[in-house]
Parts: structure tokens; sequence; C-alpha cells
């Protein structure tokens, strides 16, 4: 959880800093992460193979296979994300166009994305060696070297970004828009490096080795496809529809992706505790099932759920609070603020849903029966979110404010689901090594 508060600093302190320079500005970048994270499911497809895949292997002891399935992740990736890249790169400036038209947004989204998927395949590797660390038992490492990378980043975003840093007489790079992905760039190389090295230098018997980085295995690389599969689809079917609500919302005007992107950023950071219960409870998820103790996984899951809906009341009770004062943080855009501060209620809401449908899945990601959370979100996002912003917005011609009320649907009917996945399939019977 630590480390990755840390991690959602990088958007916080991107969206700060860009924010400076006007609305449209966080319009572009918000453009670019909607593009962007439909590519990134390449990267959850890997990486939820490999969560269920190391944990379980871990749990049986077998540090070899271990340590095997970590070297095919970063090689696998490596090569997955490169060729993905090369594709985004082309494709890029035309999908930008497909959501503004508007000169500013669109330089401002190409200035940040252009930079940013050019080093995508090592944002990759980054996630791998977060993931290798914690399913060994060893979430205290990507810790401190997300601690690290996070920390540089404050420093460089106004150092690239700004002539003269705001507030000071020191004189920056003056690189603007372009200046925060740089400074994401090279922060992000800090935890990679770190962590790259410290799997290679060996810890709990876990080792990797360099002639292991290049060599492939596709007994191994075939699961690392087939058994993330359905999360992948899981969440290239969230990441479309996600990426449809936006256009939606283009139509209403850029002070609306500009808000949509602020609160999505703030969404993300009062996630933080339920990623990290999520993502714990997946690896002792999968090294129970390793031992074969399956009512200890079914409890683990429960404890979690419970935490995490604690930590999601506060979250909700200050993000409804103090609602406008967290927007006016961001921007100064009277209208960007209002439009916000009523997105944030119903976002807040729909943060005790996730709070629990996160938990359930995470069951299923330690278990490898991911087909289950894909199961939830076509049924949450093409089922219930997409046909209502559609009646609503279009048919019907209602106030922009279903757009906000949509999105909560889709949380609370995810939630509902995974719950009845969870207390009626026998997922705890899955295994995947």
């Amino acid at each position: 959880m630590i480390g990755y508060s840390i991690q959602s600093l990088y958007d916080i302190v991107d969206m700060f800093w860009i924010g400076k320079f006007s609305s449209a500005a966080i319009a572009g970048v918000v453009i670019f992460s909607t593009i962007f994270w439909l590519v990134e499911i390449l990267n959850e497809i890997i990486g939820a193979s490999s969560v269920s895949m190391i944990s379980q292997a871990h749990g049986k002891k077998d540090y070899k296979l271990t340590s095997k399935v970590i070297e095919q992740t970063l090689v696998f990736k490596f090569i997955v994300a490169l060729i993905a890249s090369a594709i985004l790169l082309i494709a890029y400036k035309p999908a930008v166009l497909l959501f503004s038209k508007e000169s500013e947004v669109v330089s401002s989204a190409l200035e940040y994305g252009n930079v940013r998927i050019f080093f995508m395949p090592f944002f990759f590797l980054t996630y791998s060696t977060y993931t290798a660390l914690r399913n060994i038992g060893e979430a205290s490492i990507p810790m401190f070297t997300m601690l690290a990378g996070g920390i540089a980043n404050m420093f460089l975003d106004p150092l690239f970004m700004f002539d003269t840093i705001p507030g000071t007489r020191i004189h920056g790079l003056g690189l603007g828009i372009a200046g925060a992905a740089w400074a994401t760039v090279i922060s992000n190389f800090i935890p990679f490096l770190a962590g790259l090295f410290i799997l290679h230098r060996g810890v709990k018997d876990v080792k990797i080795t360099i002639k292991g980085l290049f060599k492939m295995d596709w007994e191994i690389d075939k699961k690392l496809i087939l058994i993330g599969l359905p999360n992948g689809g899981e969440l290239l079917l969230r990441n479309l529809s996600y990426t449809v609500m936006m256009k939606i919302i283009g139509t209403f005007g850029t002070a609306y992706i500009s808000a949509m992107g602020i609160i999505e950023r703030l969404i993300g950071l009062s996630l933080v505790p339920l990623t990290g219960f999520s993502i714990g409870t997946s690896a002792l998820v999968g090294h129970a099932l390793g031992k074969d103790e399956e009512s200890k996984a079914k409890k683990i899951t429960l404890i979690s759920s419970l935490y995490s809906l604690i930590v999601a009341l506060v979250f909700n009770f200050l993000m409804i609070v103090f609602r406008s004062k967290i927007m006016s943080f961001f921007t100064n855009d009277i209208k960007v603020i209002q439009i916000g501060a009523t997105g944030m209620i119903y976002s807040a809401i729909g943060i005790l849903f996730v709070s629990l449908s996160s938990s359930f899945s995470s069951a299923f990601f330690g278990a490898g029966a991911n087909i289950l959370a894909l199961l939830s979100s076509i049924i949450s996002r093409w089922g219930i979110m997409i046909p209502y912003l559609i009646v609503s917005l279009y048919v019907l011609k209602a106030a922009p404010v279903h757009i906000w009320i949509g999105l909560l649907l889709a949380e609370i009917f995810e939630a509902i689901v995974a719950i009845i996945f969870f207390t009626k399939v026998r997922w705890e019977k899955k295994r995947v090594v």
C-alpha cells in the first residue's frame, strides 16, 4: 500500500504541475491516459498470469521454477511491449484526434504521450519486478524502490517543465508538458534497475540469471498468455468502456474531460490501499492454494474485503467533504471545479463498491480463475454502464450528471456479481502450476 501510494504520486504530481499550464493541457494528458490504458492490457495479461504462477510455485517451495517464471515474465513482457510501443507511436495522433480537435489539447497529448509511449517497454518491466518481489513475500523491497522513484519524480517534474520553477529562482529546462513525461520516465528507471539488480543478486532462494533473460521457454510463455487472457479481456472491455465514456464526455466540452481526468487521479490515490489489499490477497491466496489450504484462501479474502471496506469509508468521507478544495488544488478553472465537485460525490460512493469487487476478484487472480473477473466486467460495464449512458444522455437528453450516475451503477453491479461468483463458483479448486 505504501509503495502504491508513492506510485500514484507520479500521476498526482504530474497533474498538479500540468494544471499550472491550463485545463486544456490536463485534458491532453487525460486523452493520452485513455489511449495508453487500452494498450496496457498487454502488461496486465502477462502480469496477472505471473501473479498466480509465481505465488503458487513459491508456495510449493519450487524456487527453481519460481526464478524461471520471473525470467520469462521479464523477457516476454519486453518483447510484447516493444511491438505494442511501435504500433502505438504510429497510431497515436489519429487516436488523439478522435477525442478532441482543439489545438492545445491535441498538442499537449502529443508532447506528453510520444515520450511515454517510446519508453513503454521499461514501464512494463518495472511492474514485473514489483510483482515478482511481492509474490515471493518481499513487499518491502519494491516499496523502497518505488519511494526512490516517487521522490525523484516530485523534484524532476518542475525542473523539467518550467523555465523557472514556480515560487523559486531556480532555472529549469523549460520542456513544457513533455518535461512531465521525461520526469516520469527517468524516475521509473530507478525502481526498474533496483528491482532487476536485487532479483539477479538473489532473494529468498530466488535468483534470476542474465542467460535466462535471453532464452524463451514456450511452456511457461504459453501459460503467461493463456492464464491472464481472461484478465486481459476484462481489462480490454473495461478500458474500451472507459474510452467510449470519455468520447461521450468529450461531447460536453474540454471542461468535462479535465474534470474527469482530475477525478480519475484522485480515485487512483484513494484506491491505493485497496490495490495493496488486492495484491496482498492474490499473493496469499496463491500461496494458500499452492499448499491446498482452500478454507484459508477464502478466509484471507473475507478479511481483505472487510479491511478494504473500512478504508474506503474513510476516503469516501474525505472526498465528499473536501471535494471543491481538492479540485481547486489542481485547477483554477471555475467550471472544471464545479463539474468535478459534483462528480466526486458519486465517485466517492462508488469506491465503497470497488473495495468489495477488488477484494473478491483478487481471490480469482490468486487462483488463476480470471474468467470470473472478465464476466463481472462485461456485465457491469457493457450490460449496465454503457447502455445507461447512451439511453440517458442521447435518447432521453438527460443532464450530464448522469455520466457520474452511470459510473456508480457499474461499480454497484460489479461488486454484486463478484460476490455471487465468490460464493457460488468453486474457484478455489483452480490450480495453475
